[in-house]
């Protein structure tokens, strides 16, 4: 959006009077739809449309989240596979350490140039291709045969996985209200959970395959490989770019679409970058509050890589950790379930909800390192208890995309935690040392620490939003926007013009002054 002051006064064909007047590439893509149009929007109607956005888009959504987090896990199920010990192993604990980094520098060295092609790319389409070059890298693992092998389709999963999650927020802010949008990152973030189960029954399987030419960890990226690369082919012929544009909706339904996010007062998408909202974003103290969050926040994650090695460490065996490991999942599903949930219907409550989660992580964890080795029962439900942890990020992707307005803007804004992400993860494998084991008492305090900081986070962000949103109000209605106009050239020559919503003028959070920031 051009700054306030841009706005140009220009003569139009009324010569009595001068209306605020923009181009239309200034302007959202759903003015295109909804400008010059009195549209009432019929709640039956609303939420019609929203149950076909549902039926066509969470199950690709889900699918793919399902398969990106499984492929990224596979390298640590596959070292209880064979490929870190055994007769057949390929590499140690500090080159498979090392592996989980890469994975994430190569993903920060991107996040950046990712997001760019996400705001002049149509979004489904550029995440379609970042799949199927996710997908060859994914099945050229069983072809590695050493560390630097290892290194190069590591770096690709990387690249690649820098499209999907910023991707996957633009287009749920693109489709669902500010109250829908919770949950819905929380579906799809489900499918963590689902990819756990799944992976750990692939991986169980593949221990009964007795084959001379392959070990099961090959057979591992074989199959996860081989079912991403269809999930790629689907995506490109069945994803929406935006609701603009959706193939399953008809030309009423598109409008219905985005007249329902207009209470979002962040609009659809626009394809042009503004520098001025880039400048906003960088200056806006709520982007490093969540900046910040996201790195601390995942310094925790490396739990996902070695979370088959810690349940080894306490005392079972392959055939045993493969099959515990699917309960990871299923806690993983439950815990989000029921955090989302709250942090929807919890009036005002997105931090609150994120940090009783956080509360029982740090819990499960200071059990892990208070019950002896002998508890191996005891040891495996803290370690459960602790998955608790992962909830709260799910909450914070949501509300980023709720508090942030301006397409430039938001775009930024989710690079700038996703590299946050990043950093957090590139971080997280390098304080699981051999010196450290079987009963890491050492990473698991980092991660009471890391969770208890995150905590902390959350709350000082939702001060500052609230505090912000009484400042709002004490200043009273912002009516600079309500009168707004573009010119829309007609075949004959005749230029007619049409006034745009003030939510679809792409305006940021800050510039809009009748935003109002969920807490």
């Amino acid at each position: 959006m051009e700054s306030d002051s841009s706005i140009e006064k220009r003569s139009v064909v009324d010569d009595t009077t001068a209306k605020p007047h923009l181009n239309t590439e200034d302007v959202d893509v759903a003015a295109e739809l909804t400008a010059g149009k009195d549209f009432v929007l019929d709640p039956e109607q609303a939420a019609r449309v929203r149950r076909k956005i549902d039926l066509y888009l969470m199950p690709l959504m889900c699918i793919l989240y399902m398969m990106q987090f499984a492929d990224k896990t596979t390298l640590g199920q596959s070292a209880v596979l064979g490929l870190t010990s055994g007769p057949h192993a390929l590499i140690g604990q500090s080159q498979f350490n090392w592996l989980g980094t890469i994975f994430y520098l190569f993903f920060l060295g991107f996040e950046w140039p990712q997001n760019i092609a996400l705001q002049y790319l149509p979004v489904g389409k550029w995440m379609s291709i970042n799949i199927l070059v996710w997908a060859i890298a994914l099945l050229c693992h069983a072809a590695a045969k050493n560390f630097a092998g290892f290194f190069v389709c590591r770096a690709f999963l990387g690249i690649c996985e820098g499209a999907i999650t910023p991707g996957f927020m633009i287009v749920t802010s693109m489709f669902y209200t500010r109250q829908e949008q919770t949950q819905r990152v929380g579906y799809w973030f489900f499918m963590n959970g689902a990819a756990i189960v799944m992976l750990g029954l692939v991986a169980y399987g593949t221990l009964h395959i007795h084959s001379s030419v392959l070990q099961p960890w090959q057979w591992l990226m074989l199959i996860t490989g081989i079912i991403t690369f269809v999930v790629a082919i689907l995506f490109w012929f069945f994803f929406p770019d935006s609701p603009a544009n959706a193939w399953f909706l008809t030309p009423e339904e598109r409008v219905i679409a985005v007249e329902r996010i207009k209470v979002n007062q962040a609009g659809v998408e626009n394809k042009h970058f503004k520098l001025e909202q880039f400048i906003e974003c960088l200056k806006d103290p709520k982007t490093w509050l969540f900046f910040f969050f996201s790195a601390i926040s995942n310094v925790t994650n490396s739990l996902s890589n070695q979370r088959q090695l810690i349940v080894a460490g306490f005392g079972f065996n392959p055939l045993q950790t493969t099959l515990l490991g699917c309960v990871d999942g299923v806690v993983e599903i439950i815990v989000i379930f029921c955090t989302v949930t709250s942090a929807t219907y919890w009036k005002n409550g997105r931090a609150y909800s994120a940090v009783l989660a956080y509360c029982v992580a740090i819990l499960g964890s200071i059990l892990v390192n208070a019950l002896p080795s002998s508890d191996r029962v005891g040891l495996l439900f803290s370690y459960w208890i602790s998955i608790t942890s992962i909830a709260p990020f799910v909450v914070m992707l949501a509300w980023v995309s709720s508090t942030t307005a301006g397409h430039t803007k938001r775009l930024t804004t989710n690079s700038i935690v996703m590299i946050g992400y990043a950093v957090g993860n590139a971080a997280g494998p390098q304080y699981w040392q051999d010196k450290y084991k079987p009963r890491n008492h050492v990473p698991w305090l980092i991660l009471s620490i890391c969770w208890a900081v995150s905590a902390l986070l959350l709350l000082v962000t939702r001060f500052y939003l609230a505090r912000e949103n009484r400042r709002r109000e004490r200043e009273g209605p912002d009516t600079r926007f309500d009168d707004v106009y573009v010119a829309e050239k007609r075949p004959d020559g005749t230029v007619v013009e049409k006034r745009v919503d003030k939510a679809f003028l792409d305006l940021t959070d800050i510039q809009n002054r009748d935003f109002r920031y969920v807490l």
